[in-house]
């Protein structure tokens, strides 16, 4: 059975993930750390897009970022487009310690990097830059032509 190209790379990804997180010790739990992750990226956003976004009910996702509000990493503000709705964002305390975690989720990984030979390092560097050319294109927004 022949994968495509994506499929494989989500599957070398989760794996490598998998062996970050296994490995790292970090200062809350993965899933924590991913929302929060998500919530960074997203900007100031509402729980119910967050829910969207990561699949789940509404008071799951509610638990998940009172627990986040409660470490003092995510804080809560009027929507300013409807005063009824709350947004959700990230502190400077929930961005320093994702960066914590991102760092130390790296070092986790960095031993196995430093067995490849230079030219192995130059193509994986390489690809990183075309990943994240990739993700700037699927996020960008689209016009209409």
């Amino acid at each position: 059975m022949t994968q495509t190209l994506g499929a494989d790379l989500l599957s070398v990804v989760a794996r490598i993930n998998r062996l970050a997180t296994q490995r790292a010790r970090l200062p809350l739990p993965y899933a924590q750390a991913r929302l929060l992750s998500t919530i960074e990226d997203q900007g100031p956003t509402r729980i119910s897009d967050l829910a969207a976004l990561d699949h789940c009910s509404q008071p799951t996702m509610t638990t998940q970022v009172r627990r986040l509000e409660d470490g003092g990493f995510v804080s809560r503000t009027v929507d300013p487009g409807d005063a009824r709705a709350v947004l959700i964002q990230i502190t400077p305390k929930g961005v320093e310690t994702l960066r914590q975690v991102r760092l130390d989720r790296g070092a986790a990984v960095d031993p196995y990097l430093e067995r490849l030979d230079a030219t192995d390092r130059e193509t994986l560097a390489e690809a990183v830059r075309v990943l994240r050319g990739l993700l700037a294109d699927a996020s960008a927004p689209t016009t209409a032509k």
